[in-house]
């Protein structure tokens, strides 16, 4: 955890939405964490946080396995904000009375404000909020006031004003709230008192610090893949204790073209840092050959990344480090202790890693959202080239080619993603969108070439728009784009005969396809 004077903490009741909570504080200079709704008292204490924030969740309060969170929280004297299950929550914990509405809100509602609360100081006598329930608060605790409704929700927002507990039944977190983010404001600086002393710099000093302090005359081996996340890793670490970083870079056989030049070329020459290069693609392909469930392929993945760094790691004296640059969403979305929210993967550096391993892990950037760590890596002097590259998923291809893994079908692949990836360039379409990848299918389909008929592979192109990744929307491609690196698909790499189009959102589908 990092060291910092002023923390929110974020109690995650199992909404698929905690984390925009979180990058919402962020963005207002505020530094917050997100824990299990069930975190002790004794932790909490331990944390000691300027403020609380309950999390929205899919439950009723009466159910019978209910996240319900110790009630001795309400004595703690630490302001409060509850957010739809959360006002709820506080509500059937402090004395009121929660029901099954007769009619349940989903979608946008006009939010009325009935009372001068310090919560909504700065708004007009309405506004417009996203609501998601099937429960409503039908009668307030003792010393509690209703502060907002709405048409079906005579109970929209509620206030103890003396003991700084807070409730909202919408979601101010996501954007169909106009001004969930003056509510945030007004929560943290008019109501908690938080000064703005989040922010990238801050948190390179504190980072540098923290390693210093961990690392002492110990070596560290990192995880270079020539990303953004592991080359901003690396940096941070260069900084904190120089030379005992030693980089390894592993051609896995599952990067894209030219992956192992490129980072030689754009991180070691330009940083001058020491990097060991491993070539390990027969070993990782022969431990995938004939493996089509994804999640095996990453438990693969993530044991022979293991396995091949401590091997290197032997090889270098006083190491007892492995970084590595695992990001918040990674956490958030892999493991499921950050609340009751259902895991939807597993990411090869959180939830792929064997349980017991001979190095200790170190994640400078596991508290960080992806637009931070950018932010991070322009302050470190990274190049805008390599900031703007899109994510590139740690099993890398292993995870775009679909079934079974071999080198003809990679080859394909690659070809296909760097004719897909340069017509983006060309068109200057390629920093308009979040993350744009091919993805081999593992069907065939009948085409015709040259009069004689073809049974070959399909590609599926995918280009999706996102802040974090946490939800995203496909890209609106033009046509005559498409067209265009359709035909070049085609015609240029033998074995495709198919070229299609993904137009999924994020949620319900995920960005990548396994």
């Amino acid at each position: 955890m990092m060291k910092q004077d002023e923390i929110l903490l974020i109690l995650d009741f199992g909404s698929q939405v905690t984390q925009l909570i979180a990058r919402k504080i962020r963005e207002l200079n505020v530094y917050c964490e997100i824990h299990p709704f069930n975190i002790s008292i004794e932790k909490i204490k331990q944390i000691n946080p300027k403020a609380i924030i309950f999390s929205g969740g899919p439950q009723s309060v009466y159910g019978e396995n209910a996240p319900i969170s110790d009630s001795r929280i309400y004595d703690l004297n630490i302001p409060l904000l509850g957010i739809c299950y959360g006002l709820q929550l506080i509500a059937h914990q402090l004395g009121g009375k929660v029901e099954n509405s007769s009619k349940r809100e989903f979608g946008r509602a006009i939010l009325n404000l009935n009372n001068s609360s310090s919560l909504f100081s700065g708004f007009n006598s309405s506004t417009e909020v996203w609501m998601s329930h099937g429960d409503s608060l039908t009668s307030l605790p003792t010393g509690f006031n209703s502060i907002a409704n709405t048409t079906n929700t005579s109970i929209g927002a509620i206030e103890q004003k003396e003991k700084n507990i807070y409730g909202v039944q919408f979601h101010p977190e996501v954007h169909h709230t106009k001004e969930g983010k003056k509510i945030f404001e007004n929560y943290l600086f008019k109501i908690s008192k938080f000064n703005r002393t989040w922010s990238s710099s801050s948190f390179i000093t504190s980072s540098i610090n923290e390693i210093k302090e961990r690392v002492k005359n110990e070596n560290v081996i990192c995880a270079l893949s020539g990303g953004v996340d592991s080359s901003v890793t690396a940096i941070l670490l260069e900084r904190a204790i120089g030379k005992q970083l030693h980089c390894i870079h592993i051609d896995n056989g599952l990067m894209r073209s030219n992956e192992s030049k490129y980072v030689v070329e754009t991180i070691q020459n330009k940083f001058n840092l020491q990097l060991h290069f491993v070539d390990a693609s027969k070993l990782f392909l022969s431990k995938l050959a004939n493996v089509e469930d994804p999640e095996l392929k990453r438990k693969i993945i993530g044991n022979t990344f293991i396995e091949v760094f401590e091997e290197e790691a032997n090889k270098i004296p006083n190491t007892k480090y492995l970084a590595q640059g695992t990001l918040y969403p990674d956490v958030i979305e892999s493991v499921s202790n950050m609340g009751p929210s259902a895991t939807i993967k597993t990411h090869h550096n959180v939830g792929g890693l064997p349980e017991k391993m001979n190095l200790k892990l170190i994640e400078p950037l596991r508290e960080l959202f992806k637009d931070e760590v950018r932010e991070v890596g322009k302050l470190l002097g990274l190049p805008n080239e390599l900031l703007n590259r899109h994510p590139f998923p740690g099993p890398g291809l292993a995870i775009r080619v679909l079934g079974s893994i071999t080198e003809n079908r990679l080859n394909i692949l690659r070809k296909a993603d760097s004719i897909y990836i340069e017509e983006l360039q060309k068109n200057n379409l390629y920093d308009l969108i979040w993350q744009a990848f091919a993805v081999l299918l593992p069907i065939n389909s009948v085409g015709v070439m040259g009069d004689e008929r073809t049974y070959e592979n399909v590609l599926a192109l995918r280009a999706v728009t996102s802040t974090d990744g946490m939800t995203a929307d496909w890209f609106n491609m033009p046509n005559e784009v498409l067209g265009i690196i359709s035909n070049r698909i085609i015609n240029e790499v033998r074995g495709i005969n198919r070229v299609v189009y993904d137009v999924s959102s994020k949620p319900p589908a995920t960005i990548e396809w396994e």
